[in-house]
């Protein structure tokens, strides 16, 4: 992903952070805690399943450095009085539209590599 403010991905995600303003940089999302590799610059989008919550990660997170959060349920914000949160009604929803957003600032055509069998190899030659 490229950079962006903090700010600047709230407004693309039609979302409200809290506090702001914020003009910190992120340069990774993230959706899975286990990958965490550069907590200051990275935004975690609490992600609902049907076995798992990723609300549920955010203080292990906070702990671990991470300080941007986009999240769909209510939070104790003081509980983590150096984060930033960009709250919406649906992070799924909302990530896809940070993610079309970002896609339509180019126009190199898209490759879709689909079957059962062979699709790293192909990814990789090309």
């Amino acid at each position: 992903m490229a950079s962006y403010s903090i700010d600047i991905i709230a407004r693309m995600m039609n979302g409200k952070l809290v506090p702001s303003p914020a003009h910190s940089t992120i340069d990774h999302l993230l959706t899975d805690s286990r990958k965490l590799v550069y907590p200051e610059t990275s935004l975690f989008v609490s992600l609902k399943g049907p076995r798992r919550d990723g609300h549920i990660f955010i203080p292990e997170l906070y702990g671990k450095g991470v300080r941007h959060f986009v999240i769909s349920e209510p939070v104790k914000f003081q509980n983590f009085p150096e984060a930033y949160f960009i709250s919406v009604n649906d992070t799924v929803e909302s990530l896809q539209l940070l993610v079309s957003k970002h896609r339509r600032q180019f126009s190199y055509p898209v490759i879709g590599i689909t079957g059962s069998n062979g699709k790293t190899i192909v990814k990789e030659w090309l």
